[in-house]
């Protein structure tokens, strides 16, 4: 589900990174910023004209006003520029941030103060505001959802180890961190997707750095293993699902290409590998392999197609 952000909110947690001052228009404190929607009511990315320079045409939620935009404003004739100033607030955008270090005119203020519409201003760039913003609310703001599972970092590789509760994924992800590899989140990680394709996890602030293992509690992994062994986010490459197995489902596994299916994940195909569980197996070498593998096949290369071919060349 997608994720409600208020001006207020956005202001206070980015305020420092974006160099924000609230000018006026404080009673839009409250106001949410959405994405905008297309004719049918569904959200496309096609269709989110979120955050830009000053359009009058096609409106930004964020509107951002530079020196080139003021200048353009104040070089209008009165009735054009107090029509462009209504049109402005018409719409009702979010917010509107004055950039490039620019002061804003009173007109704006009293604007913004009349229509209940923050207005900030920044000393940044406006072209690098815009880009700090598309950055943070793209993530902000993207569907959402929480997977149980152990998400890690395996060779650069963002893997989803996921498995009934018992099955040993704490476990697998302790001797992967052993190994080098790294934790981004234990038990309940939140995946978003930040593009039509990507979906990024990240971990729930007040687990992050922690891991909980059967016999030994929680453990502080940055406290054990050092600050290399976490990562605060990664895109989504690979499921592994481990899943406990008897000799009748080994029987039935394809032993060319194993167990490749693809899980959707907010409607992004994530491939995913089964891996079969059972006594004396080295899961955490197995995972490695796994993620060497999907890395090989990411670049084209097959290894059951090269097989198959280099056995036709042999026996045909």
């Amino acid at each position: 589900m997608d994720r409600p952000l208020t001006v207020n909110q956005l202001f206070d947690s980015h305020a420092e990174k974006l160099a924000l001052e609230w000018l006026a228009g404080r009673a839009g404190e409250s106001k949410e910023i959405q994405f905008t929607l297309d004719v049918s009511g569904k959200r496309g990315y096609a269709e989110m004209p979120l955050i830009g320079h000053l359009n009058l045409i096609q409106p930004n939620r964020i509107q951002v006003l530079g020196i080139t935009e003021l200048h353009h404003l104040e070089s209008l004739g009165k009735n054009s520029y107090h029509d462009a100033l209504t049109m402005l607030f018409d719409e009702m955008p979010a917010f509107i941030i004055v950039a490039d270090g620019a002061e804003a005119t009173e007109d704006l203020r009293l604007r913004a103060e009349q229509s209940s519409i923050a207005l900030f201003s920044s000393r940044l760039g406006s072209d690098k505001l815009i880009e700090l913003l598309h950055y943070d609310l793209t993530g902000l703001l993207a569907a959402s959802k929480t997977l149980h599972g152990v998400f890690m970092e395996v060779r650069g590789l963002g893997v989803l180890l996921t498995g009934e509760s018992g099955v040993g994924k704490s476990e697998l992800a302790l001797e992967l961190i052993t190994r080098g590899h790294r934790l981004i989140a234990d038990d309940a990680p939140e995946f978003s997707r930040v593009a039509p394709d990507v979906i990024r996890g990240t971990c729930p602030e007040f687990l992050q750095g922690f891991l909980e293992v059967r016999g030994l509690g929680v453990l502080n992994i940055r406290a054990m293993y050092g600050d290399s062994s976490i990562k605060k986010d990664k895109n989504l490459r690979l499921i592994v699902h481990l899943k406990p197995i008897d000799d009748a489902d080994v029987r039935n596994i394809d032993r060319l290409v194993g167990s490749q299916l693809n899980e959707m994940v907010l409607d992004v195909a994530i491939p995913q590998v089964i891996l079969p569980v059972a006594p004396g197996r080295d899961l955490a070498l197995l995972i490695e392999a796994a993620v060497r593998n999907h890395i090989l096949r990411l670049s084209g290369y097959d290894a059951a197609q090269d097989f198959i071919q280099r056995q036709k060349k042999f026996f045909c």
